[in-house]
């Protein structure tokens, strides 16, 4: 529970913050949304990053040719017209009118080939689209061709991807930029401007409305349709201590509280002026990544270890509190959606020490130290990482639990040394159900080795059966598929996971309009 004391200097503390912003010109209040977003935005190339707080901004200043719907089904969104020849193997795609870039310059095909080809380097959805295709070519200036070596109905699925890195469309000079260097330019086409000059790491990040933007005419549904901006600004301000948020939003200092802090949610939701609610029907995941590049992790055992020593409810609890929060769930691919099977998991619904200290024994582990990468910024997160760091010590791991803020938590994922030169061997860190619901878009469970996320797994046997299910010519197939999948997938352990949680978010009253959608959206919102 939140004191009063606990306001009081709360409210201090952002009266300080807003004192020492520089004074600038703003819209009408009613004009501006102030949202204080679950992290800090360290990176701004949605194309180098999968986290959620780039996703975030990504969406904000670019757009991708197709787009999810509130029912994850791929909608048209920079693309005009798309049509797919007879055989299946060219799908030719031009781009609608009025599409600019916010420096004023047409998007033409050019910017969309350099794009998808720098997308499907890194990204695990772009991947496997990569399998399928043979090129990319710039028909004219306004049409795309994709060429196939076999046909692929998931194609505008892919193209519309609102996880990972997102396959959002720069500009040709940034997107020939080397696929694992990140683009510091900011310059999309999206309904949004990032206003660089009013950035400042760590306190705020502003966003304009784009006036020459020309939404859709269709009604917005998840991140299709029409992206109609309702206000001029949207700020988002960093505020990493829970109390200072709730304090913020009372008082109306902020409108929106993206991650409310579970043990606040009680407090905040007694006041007439504040709604909490969900702003997706499919429950998140949390994981506990092993990085498979280096000793004990790069033997299965080591990694079936961290399944026995841990249990789900453990982490919940101390995640996300209160059970009708949360729930234990030993899918892959989210229980409650269409391919939430358990099979194969069953070993591992509750711990078995003795297991995990024969299994950690066999892998050949002998006590070494072993990094556990974490930040408190996200309080879950952090929870959960010290609940891991408990466990794993009493079945003998040398766990060296290392706090420091998310965005060094985030850059150091992406290193692949040894310990010894700044990289890491474990990270809790937590998914949205669209990300992990399907075996094409878990980030997690693509064992593509060097195209693999952080943590590199590598297993030829699970990305043949995953390639299996992308292929499924029926529903019945794919579900067949999908269980030898996650029966695969149980064995080699590429993640332990720690169970699923829904995210509240929290509003003012007078905030009305949020989307239902992968993550928080911005356009469409209203304030009153």
């Amino acid at each position: 529970m939140m004191t009063l004391r606990r306001i009081a200097l709360a409210c201090t503390a952002l009266a300080g913050l807003l004192a020492s912003t520089p004074a600038m010109a703003q819209p009408a209040p009613n004009r501006v949304l102030r949202v204080a977003p679950h992290a800090d935005l360290r990176t701004l190339d949605p194309v180098s990053a999968s986290i959620v707080i780039t996703r975030m901004h990504g969406l904000m200043i670019y757009e991708s040719l197709f787009a999810w719907d509130s029912s994850l089904n791929p909608q048209p969104q920079m693309a005009g017209r798309h049509e797919v020849s007879a055989d299946g193997l060219t799908h030719t795609i031009t781009l609608r009118n009025g599409v600019r870039f916010h420096d004023g310059q047409p998007v033409t095909s050019r910017d969309v080939v350099a794009s998808l080809n720098r997308w499907m380097t890194r990204d695990t959805v772009g991947g496997k689209l990569k399998e399928y295709v043979t090129s990319v070519d710039a028909v004219d200036d306004r049409t795309i061709a994709l060429r196939l070596n076999r046909p692929a109905s998931f194609v505008p699925f892919a193209l519309g991807s609102a996880v990972g890195m997102i396959p959002i469309i720069m500009r040709e000079q940034e997107a020939r930029t080397d696929a694992f260097r990140p683009v510091t330019e900011t310059i999309g086409s999206g309904p949004f401007r990032f206003n660089r000059g009013e950035w400042r790491t760590g306190a705020r990040i502003v966003y304009d409305r784009n006036t020459d933007y020309v939404p859709r005419t269709e009604p917005a549904s998840g991140l299709a349709g029409g992206r109609q901006v309702r206000v001029d600004r949207v700020e988002w301000h960093i505020m990493p201590d829970p109390a200072t948020a709730a304090a913020a939003l009372q008082t109306g200092e902020i409108d929106i509280w993206e991650q409310p802090a579970q043990d606040l949610v009680p407090t905040i939701s007694r006041s007439r002026d504040i709604r909490v609610e969900r702003y997706t029907g499919l429950s998140n995941q949390a994981m506990l990544r092993p990085n498979h590049l280096f000793p004990p992790f790069n033997d299965p055992r080591a990694r079936l270890a961290l399944a026995y020593a841990t249990d789900q409810g453990d982490f919940m609890a101390a995640g996300f509190g209160e059970e009708r929060w949360w729930r234990r769930c030993g899918s892959y691919y989210i229980c409650g959606s269409p391919n939430g099977t358990e099979v194969g998991s069953e070993p591992y619904a509750t711990p078995n020490l003795e297991t995990a200290r024969r299994l950690l024994a066999e892998s050949g582990y002998r006590g070494e130290r072993l990094v556990l990468s974490t930040s408190m910024d996200i309080a879950p997160i952090g929870r959960m990482a010290e609940v891991a760091a408990a466990n794993l010590r009493r079945v003998g791991f040398n766990i060296d639990l290392q706090i420091a803020d998310w965005g060094t938590v985030t850059t150091r994922q992406q290193n692949r040394g040894p310990v010894s030169e700044g990289g890491w061997n474990l990270f809790v860190t937590t998914a949205s159900g669209a990300t992990m619901q399907s075996p094409i878009t878990n980030i997690g469970t693509n064992m593509a080795c060097d195209r693999a996320w952080s943590g590199w797994p590598c297993d030829e046997q699970a990305e043949r059966l995953r390639a299996a299910v992308v292929d499924a010519p029926d529903d019945a197939a794919r579900r067949a598929a999908t269980e030898a999948l996650h029966r695969r997938l149980a064995e080699m352990q590429p993640y332990r996971v720690l169970g699923q949680y829904d995210q509240p978010y929290a509003r003012r009253a007078n905030i009305s309009a949020v989307l239902d959608a992968p993550v928080m959206l911005f356009w469409n919102v209203e304030k009153n």
